[in-house]
C-alpha cells in the first residue's frame, strides 16, 4: 500500500472554501475508486507555523492505483474538482509514502474508511521529519530501537505520544533520505512542559538517550503540530 503526502498553501480567503470542497465532493469522489481513499486532513496548528497551511494523507491500494488516480485528475472524473482545488491554493507539494518495516500502520481497509464527512473529536499531531546523514535504514532501525520500543513499555500516563504510522519517501518521489513520524498527542501537559521547559535538552548532557543517539545518524528534523479537521476519516 501507498500513501500521498500532500502539504497544501491555502489562500487565506479561501480557506474555508477549500476544506468544505474536501469534505463535501472530493472524499467522495476519490471513493468512486475502490482502491483510494483519503485517511488525514489536518490543519497546521494556530501559532505553530506558516498560516492557512493544511496536510493530506491519501492511501492507495498499490502503484497501478496511484497511476490510475493520476490519469483521473488528469484527464478524467477528477481534473474539474482538482482545478477547483488548484484555484483556492498557492500552491501543493505532494510525495509517495511507504510505511517502514516496524510501522503499526502497514494496510488499510479501504472500504472501512468512512467518507460522509461524520465528525468527531478533534486530535492533535505531532509530524516529525527527519533527513539522516547516515542510511536510512540506519535511521529507521534506530527510531525503532530507540523511539518506539522505549515508547511501548512507557506506562501510558507518561506517555506524550501515540506513534500512529511511520513512513519513509518511496523512490523517485521526494527528498532521499527522509522519513516521516505521525504520532498522535496523547498528554497535553507533558506537551506544555516540553514548550515552557525549554523544547529539546542539550543532547549532549544525556548521553546514551534517543537525543543523543539520534545525532549519530541525523543533524537535522522538523515538528510540526497538526490539528485534524473535525470531519477527517483518521483523527
Amino acid at each position: 500500500m501507498l500513501f500521498v503526502h500532500e502539504t497544501h498553501r491555502v489562500i487565506g480567503r479561501h480557506a474555508s472554501a477549500f476544506e468544505d470542497l474536501v469534505r463535501d465532493e472530493w472524499m467522495g469522489a476519490l471513493a468512486r475508486s475502490d482502491d483510494t481513499r483519503l485517511l488525514w486532513y489536518l490543519n497546521h496548528a494556530m501559532g505553530s507555523g506558516p498560516a492557512y497551511e493544511v496536510v493530506t494523507v491519501t492511501a492507495v491500494a498499490d502503484g497501478a492505483a496511484w497511476e490510475a488516480l493520476g490519469a483521473r485528475m488528469a484527464a478524467g472524473d477528477l481534473s474539474d474538482l482538482a482545478a477547483r482545488l488548484d484555484s483556492y491554493r498557492h500552491e501543493v507539494e505532494g510525495k509517495l509514502l511507504l510505511p517502514v518495516y516496524w510501522s503499526a500502520l502497514q494496510r488499510v481497509g479501504l472500504d472501512q474508511v468512512p467518507t460522509d464527512g461524520r465528525r468527531h473529536g478533534l486530535s492533535v499531531y505531532m509530524q516529525d521529519t527527519g533527513w539522516p546523514d547516515a542510511p536510512l535504514d540506519d535511521y529507521i532501525e534506530l527510531w525503532d530501537r530507540d523511539y518506539w520500543q522505549i515508547m511501548r513499555q512507557t506506562p501510558p500516563e507518561r506517555r506524550l505520544l501515540d506513534v500512529q504510522a511511520c513512513f519513509q519517501v518511496a523512490h523517485g518521489s521526494g527528498i532521499r533520505p527522509e522519513a516521516i513520524l505521525m504520532q498522535k498527542i496523547v498528554n497535553f501537559e507533558t506537551l506544555g512542559r516540553l514548550l515552557t521547559d525549554g523544547g529539546v535538552p542539550d543532547p549532549t548532557t544525556w548521553p546514551g538517550t534517543y537525543m543523543a543517539k539520534g545525532l549519530e545518524v541525523r543533524d537535522q528534523w522538523e515538528s510540526k503540530l497538526l490539528r485534524t479537521s473535525a470531519w477527517s476519516p483518521l483523527w
